[in-house]
């Protein structure tokens, strides 16, 4: 496997911050509360503003136009959402290329803002341009699980030393490269579930969904039973049932130790009843999404969907006596967009030439995404410590339809068609002065 490059996203405000129940809660330190199960968790911590430069492949600057000098710097910018808006089953959706390329020569900053994950920076940001046609940066990326970096050295919760030494869990659609992400991002000791099966075949006493894989990726543990100190959920897992119990098993144990039960376990006396109140390690989801836009014609379950199954065994396991506590992050939760806006404002001092302390303030950002849930709700209950606004877009090429969803629960600003009509009818609110666009 080739060695990927160390990516490093603007840290997270300080810290990355808990779950929790409102998406627009004000920052708090990185402490789990306790969230239900259901719908959208909300809160997937994050705003963060620079503090290094990101490593990419791609120059940003070079993607737009030097030459077009308009009267002042456009005051406004985009955030779109991937796939449902920009891509559908990997291929463009029709109008995406030109509306971004109309964009970069045009000097107009956008970033692209995901839940999607499962790949390092770097290799998304290569595919996406590649399927794109469209040279993209990771300067102005950010997907689901790019804050989770953020705990690998001090935190609030995991203290001065972070995570960067200590034993991790972590599982996804492909659990290997979720580890080789983590890897990059600064995870010394990162172990899947894979590893633990190898170890402990009896801790699964069923025959394994995907037994060559889990022996093609197994690495030895560090210790017979490790210590766990953190879960994370990089996206959305194929193996639900061996990950639920592993998961399970390490919260019910004494501090995060593998093959070990709490007394504290039902302890009436205890906050939470003594669950998870033990040392048991702290459990991350990358994005509370329950459905997203697939090839099928009906939307599929994602991370949201494994994440309430979890969530519904505690619940049997508890007697439902305790919430099962966990950090969500990721669209629709205010520290999501908060850290949108803070890459997207250094993303736009870069694109424009302009110093950030000499550039006029970002007067609105046009979010344009494919589910009300996450995208439009994010947009919508967003407040920007700046001053600036954000105006939710829905487009139809993505998870939300009339016919399925009716109405939004959460409503945009306009329903448009898809991409192109939604950049149209924003430079027309703007009264863009720049060569006219026509959607496709």
């Amino acid at each position: 496997m080739k060695k990927m490059k160390p990516f490093r996203a603007p840290t997270l405000g300080g810290k990355l911050s808990a779950g929790i129940l409102r998406p627009h809660h004000p920052p708090a330190p990185l402490t789990p509360i306790r969230a239900v199960s259901g719908g959208p968790v909300r809160r997937r911590g994050g705003g963060v503003l620079p503090s290094a430069r990101h490593s990419h492949k791609f120059s940003v600057p070079r993607s737009y136009s030097i030459a077009h000098k308009g009267p002042k710097p456009p005051a406004f910018a985009f955030a779109f959402d991937i796939d449902g808006v920009l891509l559908h089953v990997a291929k463009p959706i029709p109008g995406a290329t030109q509306t971004l390329a109309y964009l970069q020569k045009h000097n107009i900053p956008f970033i692209l803002l995901t839940n999607g994950g499962g790949k390092h920076e770097n290799d998304r940001v290569a595919d996406l341009s590649d399927r794109l046609g469209v040279e993209l940066s990771t300067d102005n990326f950010i997907q689901s699980h790019t804050p989770f970096q953020e705990l690998v050295h001090a935190s609030h919760e995991h203290g001065p030393e972070g995570l960067c030494d200590k034993n991790v869990l972590v599982t996804g659609s492909d659990a290997a490269q979720c580890r080789a992400i983590a890897e990059a991002y600064g995870f010394r000791n990162v172990i899947t579930p894979a590893d633990i099966l190898a170890a402990h075949p009896d801790i699964w006493p069923f025959d394994p969904l995907m037994e060559e894989i889990y022996a093609a990726t197994a690495r030895p543990l560090p210790q017979p039973d490790p210590k766990i100190d953190a879960i994370f959920v990089f996206n959305d897992p194929r193996d639900w049932a061996l990950d639920i119990q592993i998961i399970s098993d390490l919260l019910l144990s004494r501090q995060g130790v593998l093959g070990t039960y709490s007394a504290k376990n039902g302890d009436s006396k205890l906050p939470n009843s003594g669950w998870q109140r033990d040392g048991q390690p702290a459990l991350y989801f990358s994005n509370p999404d329950l459905l997203w836009s697939a090839a099928y014609r009906h939307p599929r379950f994602g991370q949201g969907a494994f994440q309430a199954a979890i969530a519904g065994v505690w619940d049997e396991i508890t007697g439902g006596a305790a919430q099962l506590e966990r950090t969500v992050i990721g669209k629709p939760h205010a520290r999501t967009y908060a850290y949108a806006e803070r890459v997207l404002n250094a993303h736009r001092a870069d694109v424009l030439g302009v110093p950030h302390e000499k550039l006029e303030a970002l007067g609105r950002v046009y979010m344009v995404g494919d589910n009300p849930a996450s995208d439009i709700r994010g947009a919508n209950e967003y407040e920007s410590p700046v001053g600036t606004a954000w105006t939710s877009v829905l487009v139809r090429t993505g998870v939300w339809s009339p016919e399925r969803g009716g109405e939004p629960k959460y409503k945009p600003k306009v329903i448009v068609d898809d991409v192109a009509a939604a950049v149209s009818w924003a430079l027309q609110q703007e009264g863009w002065s720049g060569s006219s666009f026509k959607a496709p």
